[in-house]
């Protein structure tokens, strides 16, 4: 038989389904014969209760909300396995959304998320989240919520994220160091504080290095996918001085900008070195692998769900904390030719 539910089970011993309920849920009033002949009945069959029902009963769920961007982003499905292996030992399931980094999706995905009454929500915020009301107004329902990688720096909730300038100042060192002098910088979007930090990360490397700045070079590509890392490298192509390196967003941008430059016959790194960010797999398998930082995706994923179990755990007591991890540079021969 397939799935046996409260009703399946009061048929079978005669008695009402709320007599069942009560058995299981040890009420007083069910004599201790009842209750055994139920949850020997239940073990016998199979009776599994529905978790999804008893939440909406009890208005409280056991249902952990997660919100990224992108599910096939091998660093957001690495961190949401890092979320689930938490949540799952706490007993919670994960119910995972992707905004597929736009405004609108996150925004009817919140909703959604609210309207089911999930326990607390994870979340790591689209490109296009530039205005945040309707984090502000999950908030207000009283649902738990922790950020992670891309945050919004206003919001006042536990954040878990790496150091994104100085992750980015030491790979531009890196960079520098290889003997580069026209550095470029192909950015995601303006909105995004991560994307800010590994900016001004950038150009704290050249300051410091006495290396210059060239605004031309720093192209915002608006996105964070391969293509937008193709449309970055069209862009230095037209160029009559073109950058001799480029630091990228992250890895999907670097890995399409290394495509791209590979169609026109640049050598890299001889003609154009590249780095990105996040260290995924990826990156590791084009010929010569990509330089990258190295970011603890699963220890991400872990560490966000920590907190919330926390703050769920604390609720009034709970004071939003920002934890952040270690990162380390992945280098390859992407950018590893020979010093000039």
């Amino acid at each position: 038989m397939g799935h046996v539910t409260l009703k399946d089970l009061a048929k079978k011993l005669g008695i009402s389904a709320s007599t069942v309920s009560r058995a299981l849920h040890d009420h007083p009033d069910i004599s201790d014969k009842t209750k055994k002949l139920v949850m020997e009945a239940a073990d016998k069959y199979g009776y599994q209760p529905n978790p999804i029902a008893q939440s909406l009963k009890k208005q409280s769920s056991k249902v952990i909300g997660v919100i990224v961007p992108e599910i096939k982003h091998n660093f957001f499905a690495t961190v949401i396995s890092g979320i689930e292996e938490i949540a799952y030992n706490a007993g919670y399931i994960i119910m995972v959304c992707q905004s597929n980094e736009t405004l609108q999706r996150e925004i009817v995905t919140t909703k959604a998320l609210a309207a089911n009454r999930v326990a607390g929500v994870l979340m790591a915020v689209s490109l296009e989240t530039t205005t945040w009301e309707h984090i502000r107004a999950l908030m207000k329902q009283g649902i738990p919520l922790i950020q992670f990688d891309r945050v919004i720096d206003e919001l006042d909730t536990g954040k878990v994220v790496i150091d994104d300038f100085r992750a980015s100042y030491q790979m531009t060192s890196h960079l520098i160091d290889r003997g580069y002098k026209r550095i470029g910088f192909l950015a995601g979007s303006e909105g995004i504080t991560m994307n800010k930090l590994r900016f001004n990360g950038y150009r704290q490397a050249l300051k410091n290095h006495g290396v210059p700045f060239y605004p031309e070079l720093h192209i915002n590509i608006g996105g964070c996918r391969g293509r937008n890392g193709r449309i970055g490298a069209e862009e230095y192509l037209k160029m009559d001085n073109p950058p001799d390196a480029i630091l990228c967003i992250n890895d999907p941008v670097a890995v399409g900008a290394f495509c791209r430059f590979r169609e026109e016959g640049l050598r890299i790194p001889e003609d154009v070195a590249l780095a990105g960010f996040s260290g995924s797999p990826e990156s590791a398998l084009i010929e010569p692998g990509l330089s990258s930082v190295a970011q603890p995706a699963f220890e991400m994923g872990k560490a966000a769900a920590t907190l919330l179990l926390k703050q769920l755990h604390e609720k009034e007591n709970f004071r939003p904390e920002t934890i952040t991890l270690e990162t380390e540079l992945l280098l390859r021969g992407s950018s590893y030719k020979e010093k000039k």
